[in-house]
């Protein structure tokens, strides 16, 4: 029997760690390093669990555990200075802002796949791995690129060799509500 309707359960954090949401759905912590150090501090059991996907680790931290950072002095202070890095990043003029103002505003790179992190698996190789890095350096640049590709369900495998030494796959379904994505029509 197909569901009528589905939905997603967000975590509801403290005020005070608002900035985790932003922090979690931009891409930007799978290369930086002051990101994903906040990521363990949070709960590093949880990021282990999630596959360091620190959209699916909210869901897994307990809420004892958020009220206990909110009231952590020296959290609070590092949660504040990687999202003010982030806005600096996002709001600052780089290589590409200091070049000819009449470049393109907005390009558009398509691949099947990009592999920017293993928490969004829509990569299987080398192709994956150049246009993640393609678009990592782009951001860093300031280059205006999207990255547009395909989104499988059931796309890609993981792989591990069993007792006998035969490679045995398994095919995941993605939770798509629960990825750094955003759908854009």
């Amino acid at each position: 029997m197909r569901a009528l309707r589905s939905f997603a359960v967000r975590v509801s954090l403290p005020e005070k760690l608002g900035e985790l949401t932003e922090l979690a759905l931009n891409l930007r912590w799978s290369w930086n390093r002051r990101a994903r150090d906040l990521w363990r501090w949070v709960d590093a059991d949880a990021w282990d669990a999630s596959g360091h996907d620190p959209v699916r680790m909210l869901g897994l931290v307990s809420q004892e555990r958020f009220e206990q950072l909110a009231d952590d002095g020296p959290f609070l202070s590092f949660l504040a200075g990687v999202s003010e890095d982030l806005q600096s990043y996002l709001d600052e003029p780089r290589w590409y802002q200091s070049r000819k103002k009449d470049g393109p505003r907005t390009i558009a790179y398509f691949s099947p796949e990009f592999g920017v992190s293993e928490a969004l698996p829509i990569y299987s190789g080398g192709l994956g791995v150049l246009a993640g890095d393609h678009l990592k350096a782009a951001s860093d640049l300031g280059v205006p690129i999207v990255g547009i590709g395909l989104l499988y369900r059931q796309g890609y495998f993981e792989q591990s060799i069993d007792a006998d030494g035969r490679q045995v796959e398994r095919y995941t379904e993605l939770d798509v509500d629960h990825l750094p994505l955003e759908l854009l029509r």
